[in-house]
């Protein structure tokens, strides 16, 4: 009788402190919950937050990862990398259900490894539906059925009540003692301490909770795909006015702004890698050459979009999500930056030619690029001075054209050249086509 009495009051003053225990019980060893808050929908922002939160909680040594959820639901993508990084956590995960784990609550919940609820909360009803509530197609409910088994035997825990929670016809939804029953729930607590004394059985504890930083705040909200669109729009359309335009100025600045803004968080939050920065850079190497060096618009120039396209798709990827099990590529991961990509391209392609006709009308940009036409009338020579003169005659390849090089005339005179289409050995014949720019441009 003496002894229930002691522990009984050891009990109430253990919950009576609702977070810590004093430091001078007993001398048992103090285990460390990091606490994760998901609340709201589940949505890229809600991944990057749990997956964050685990790397944190690993590296800070915590005993115990205690998600905090009250959510009914959000994206199956989200959801899944959610509950593959709970699954492949060091760290004992563990679900404390504060009012709702409803569609993808219920998956993430059953990927942990306990799950604990508070009354009055409720855990299931993972029929998957479109964005207007709407069921979808069964291949949508069969795949959904197939995740909650698989997570469910994970856990030890009976498949069969896990598909159920998917069912269209009669959707499982089940409290917190229907739970407890099912083997779906460890116990029925009031408060995260309540949790954590029955997981230390009455030994002292801290709960530590995740805070951001205001880095980390800032990055999170530069990953808004709102605003990655508008960074694109941004390096395209500062490109593109900048090749429209001679000289350098604001465009390229806006260009170099905007890929600073884009490639910065996704590098922060180990999306974006060295070698798809450096393919990104490469892309605009390619691209100038094709532009200034490499006369028409060929394989330098198509090889450059395509290196940029590439890098800003990838870069939004975390790419070893992109590998399933089996060693095959899962391209609709990429999908949904892709779509970014070309539609923020295409809006910055004619966005930046409507902006250009209209201002370079106006003349609004002569202060930010070189907008002066270097007429002869102002005292301008240019540097095609008596090169029309050759157009139509014979010319003799000075060097290889491949297709740029060099001619010289029949009085000795060498001249830079290009070939239309193909390629000429040196002492080969061409002949002159036209003369632009202080270039001969010939056909064989």
């Amino acid at each position: 009788m003496g002894k229930t009495i002691a522990a009984a009051m050891i009990a109430a003053a253990f919950f009576a402190d609702g977070s810590v225990m004093k430091a001078e019980d007993a001398g048992r060893e103090e285990k460390d919950f990091f606490v994760i808050r998901l609340s709201g929908d589940i949505d890229g922002r809600a991944e990057r937050v749990v997956t964050m939160g685990l790397r944190k909680a690993e590296r800070a040594g915590a005993d115990y990862v205690m998600l905090d959820l009250d959510t009914y639901g959000g994206a199956v993508n989200s959801a899944d990398a959610i509950r593959t990084a709970i699954l492949g956590s060091k760290v004992p995960v563990l679900a404390y259900i504060d009012l709702q784990a409803a569609s993808a609550g219920a998956l993430i919940s059953i990927a942990c490894d306990s799950i604990y609820m508070k009354t009055g909360s409720s855990i299931g009803a993972a029929t998957v539906v479109d964005g207007g509530g709407n069921v979808m197609p069964d291949k949508y409910q069969s795949f959904m059925r197939g995740m909650m088994r698989s997570t469910a035997e994970a856990r030890g825990r009976d498949p069969h009540i896990a598909e159920r929670m998917v069912d269209t016809a009669n959707v499982l939804s089940m409290t917190p003692a229907e739970a407890v029953a099912a083997g779906y729930c460890e116990g029925v607590c009031e408060s995260r301490g309540e949790v954590a004394g029955l997981v230390t059985g009455g030994a002292p504890y801290t709960l530590t909770e995740m805070t951001l930083t205001a880095v980390e705040k800032a990055v999170h909200f530069m990953l808004n795909p709102l605003l990655q669109a508008i960074f694109i729009i941004m390096i395209v359309g500062g490109l593109y006015v900048e090749f429209k335009t001679p000289g350098v100025g604001l465009p390229l600045c806006v260009a170099l702004l905007g890929a600073v803004l884009y490639f910065s968080p996704l590098y922060i939050e180990l999306l974006a890698r060295n070698w798809e920065i450096l393919l990104f850079v490469a892309g605009l190497i390619l691209l100038a050459l094709e532009l200034f060096v490499i006369p028409g618009f060929g394989v330098c120039g198509i090889s450059g979009i395509v290196c940029i396209v590439v890098s800003l798709v990838l870069a939004a990827v975390d790419n070893p999500r992109m590998v399933k099990w089996d060693g095959t590529l899962d391209l609709s991961q990429a999908l949904m930056p892709f779509c970014i990509v070309i539609i923020s391209a295409s809006v910055a392609v004619f966005g930046s030619l409507w902006i250009v006709n209209r201002l370079y009308a106006a003349r609004r940009l002569d202060s930010v690029a070189l907008m002066e036409s270097l007429e002869r009338e102002k005292g301008f020579v240019g540097v095609s001075t008596g090169l029309t003169e050759l157009v139509g005659c014979a010319v003799t390849v000075f060097n290889d054209m491949k297709p740029s090089g060099k001619v010289i005339t029949e009085d000795g005179r060498i001249f830079e050249a290009s070939l239309m289409f193909g390629y000429a050995s040196r002492g080969e014949k061409v002949t002159v086509v036209r003369a632009e720019q202080g270039r001969l441009y010939c056909s064989r």
